[in-house]
């Protein structure tokens, strides 16, 4: 695990990002780990044991690098949005590693998105809220990802300047089966628009999924049913996106 950046083993795979009106806005990055003996590992498998050994550091910077340089080179401006763990997130030069990044690679701030989980914000509310208001001046863009499985408390929506909001897959899984599931996708499509963010819905697997969510006034959608994570993104991504969405 320690070597895996210097081996070339990792690579990033991307899954699309679309707008209700089925137009692709975005992809998200997602790291994975090609092993010499074992193969291709999961990511739920090796990020815990980066994160026990101390090489995540190492694994974050090359995941933000890595992507900023790839989206820097597709034919449409569209965003990428990365994730960022809990101890990149701790991490003093976080903002000084984000706009090296960008610097290098060429991006446009707007076009780079940080998908931060809620769990990350409540450990030190105010040292999270500089860094926050770090990043947002450099220009990029900040999801809150995974809402609906931790704290989920009013009070950091409100403090923090978040720019999208994400909806855990676990609730989405359920819709159409489960009325607890529509009322709480409701309650934080109807929180979020309340205070002017717009929500992204991921794992859609099924139609109906999507339609509920559509029907609810859901901004974005991923999963599944819009495309699968893919090495290559294509050249012409949004025509495909489009393509996909009228079939």
């Amino acid at each position: 695990m320690r070597n895996a950046v210097e081996r070339g083993e990792l690579y990033l795979e991307y899954q699309p990002q679309q707008h209700r009106d089925g137009t692709l806005m975005a992809y998200e990055a997602l790291v994975r780990w090609r092993h010499p003996v074992r193969g291709i590992i999961p990511p739920g498998e090796f990020i815990p044991i980066a994160e026990q050994s101390g090489s995540i550091a190492q694994i974050d910077d090359w995941v933000l690098m890595e992507a900023c340089r790839e989206a820097a080179s597709w034919d449409q401006p569209l965003r990428v949005a990365v994730n960022v763990s809990a101890a990149q997130f701790r991490r003093e030069n976080l903002d000084g590693q984000v706009r090296r990044a960008l610097r290098d690679s060429g991006l446009p701030a707007a076009r780079l998105e940080l998908e931060i989980t809620e769990g990350v914000l409540i450990e030190d509310m105010p040292r999270a809220k500089r860094t926050m208001q770090s990043l947002k001046a450099l220009g990029i863009l900040i999801a809150l990802d995974d809402f609906g499985t931790g704290y989920s408390s009013l009070s950091y929506l409100e403090a923090f300047p978040l720019d999208r909001i994400k909806i855990d897959r676990s609730f989405v899984a359920s819709l159409g089966q489960s009325e607890r599931s529509l009322a709480i996708v409701r309650a934080v499509i109807g929180l979020a628009h309340g205070l002017g963010v717009p929500v992204l819905a991921e794992g859609i697997e099924t139609n109906t999924q999507m339609s509920l969510l559509i029907q609810e006034g859901c901004d974005e959608m991923q999963g599944y049913l819009i495309g699968r994570p893919s090495s290559l993104v294509p050249s012409r991504p949004g025509k495909n996106a489009r393509r996909r969405a009228a079939s």
